[in-house]
């Protein structure tokens, strides 16, 4: 019984902690819906658990592309004297182009080795859909034919 009533405990502070400052809704306090409430609260434990593990992953990923496109930019900057603050307008565009293509293509980098493949990639999935497509319109014109002898078929019948 003492284990039916720690669990009864735990129920009752997830559903403050969930509930926050509004007030828990009534529900019957026996057995199965305790086990009920028990089993939820420990799969939203571990499903904020994990929430939890992605984001701090992402912080850590953040960090990590911010600090390798500040040594990117100083290693650019000590090598050729180049910053992206002295591009022209035209330069500026042009390597906003190169960033929102390789956003685009969801490529890792913007080197040519990335946007090779996944052009490629854009290639085979549109020879895939123009296949498709060229199906859908043979299996259209085979309907249609269908259709016109069955109407020609019909006008006889009629006659």
């Amino acid at each position: 019984m003492e284990a039916q009533e720690e669990k009864e405990a735990q129920v009752a502070a997830w559903l403050k902690k969930i509930f926050g400052d509004h007030p828990i809704p009534q529900y019957e306090v026996n057995a199965r819906t305790t086990e009920i409430l028990h089993h939820l609260s420990e799969r939203n434990r571990v499903r904020d658990r994990d929430v939890y593990l992605v984001i701090e992953d992402l912080k850590q990923k953040a960090s990590e592309y911010e600090s390798e496109a500040k040594h990117l930019q100083s290693l650019l900057m000590e090598s050729v004297n180049f910053s992206p603050a002295n591009l022209s307008s035209t330069g500026s565009r042009y390597l906003n182009a190169l960033v929102d293509s390789a956003m685009a293509l969801e490529t890792k980098d913007t080197s040519l080795a990335s946007f090779i493949p996944a052009v490629n990639d854009l290639t085979s999935d549109l020879f895939r859909t123009k296949s498709k497509n060229e199906e859908i319109k043979l299996e259209l014109a085979k309907l249609e034919k269908n259709l016109t002898s069955t109407l020609v078929l019909e006008k006889c019948l009629r006659e």
